[in-house]
C-alpha cells in the first residue's frame, strides 16, 4: 500500500470539499436558515448517497452511464426535476422559512436527510466525478480494486462529512438571531429557493 497516495487523496478531498460549490452552499443555507442538526440531517443524505456513487464506481455501472448518453441526460432531467419540485416545496412553506420545533423534529430530519440523498445520487455528475478522481488514486497494485475503490470512498465520506459538518454547526449557530428576525427569515427562503433551482440548472446545462 501506498500511504503517500491515500495521503494525497485525503488532501484532494478536503480542497474539493472546502471549494465553493452546490453541495455546500445547500448545507450553509439550510443552516443558516434552521440550525445545525438540519443541516447536519442534510450531510448525512449527502455522504450516504457518496456511498451509492462509490458502489456503482467498484461494480462498473459508472462506466455504463458515462457511455450511455440518454441514460446520463433521463438521471440528469430527473435530478433536476427533483431540485425544481424541492424549491417549490419550500416557496408553498409561507411568507418566510418556518424553525418549527418539538413532535416535527424528527420528520422534517428524515425528509432533509432523505433530501439531500437524492439531491446526490440524481447528480450523474458526481459519478462522473468519481470515476475521473478514484482512479487516479488506487494505492496498491496487488488489493483488488473493489475494496481500493470502496477505502477512497470511505476516506472520500469521511472528511466531507468533517468538512461539510464543521459548515453547519458554524452556519447553525447564527439560525437562532434569523429565527428571531421575520425580515432575515424571509431572505433565507427565497436564497433557499435560488439555490435549489441554481443547482437543478448547473446540472443540466453546467
Amino acid at each position: 500500500m501506498d500511504y503517500e497516495i491515500l495521503l494525497g487523496f485525503v488532501l484532494a478531498t478536503a480542497a474539493l470539499a472546502i471549494s465553493p460549490g452546490p453541495d455546500n452552499i445547500f448545507v450553509l443555507t439550510l443552516s443558516m436558515a434552521n440550525g445545525k442538526k438540519y443541516g447536519l440531517a442534510v450531510v448525512a443524505g449527502l455522504m450516504t448517497g457518496c456511498l451509492i456513487h462509490t458502489t456503482l464506481l467498484a461494480f462498473g455501472v459508472s462506466e455504463v452511464i458515462k457511455r450511455s448518453e440518454t441514460l446520463f441526460w433521463v438521471i440528469k432531467l430527473f435530478g433536476a426535476a427533483y431540485l425544481m419540485y424541492l424549491a417549490f416545496m419550500v416557496f408553498r412553506e409561507g411568507s418566510g422559512i418556518e424553525l418549527s420545533q418539538g413532535n416535527t423534529t424528527e420528520l422534517r430530519l428524515t425528509g432533509l436527510f432523505k433530501k439531500g440523498f437524492w439531491m446526490n445520487v440524481l447528480n450523474p455528475k458526481v459519478t462522473i466525478f468519481f470515476l475521473a478522481f478514484f482512479p487516479a488514486f488506487l494505492f496498491s497494485d496487488s488489493l483488488n480494486p473493489v475494496i481500493q475503490f470502496y477505502t477512497l470512498g470511505f476516506l472520500f465520506i469521511m472528511v466531507s462529512t468533517l468538512i461539510f459538518g464543521g459548515m453547519a454547526i458554524m452556519a447553525g449557530s447564527i439560525s437562532t438571531y434569523i429565527s428571531k428576525t421575520p425580515k432575515v427569515s424571509v431572505f433565507f427562503k427565497w436564497l433557499q429557493i435560488v439555490v435549489f433551482v441554481g443547482i437543478a440548472v448547473y446540472l443540466l446545462v453546467g
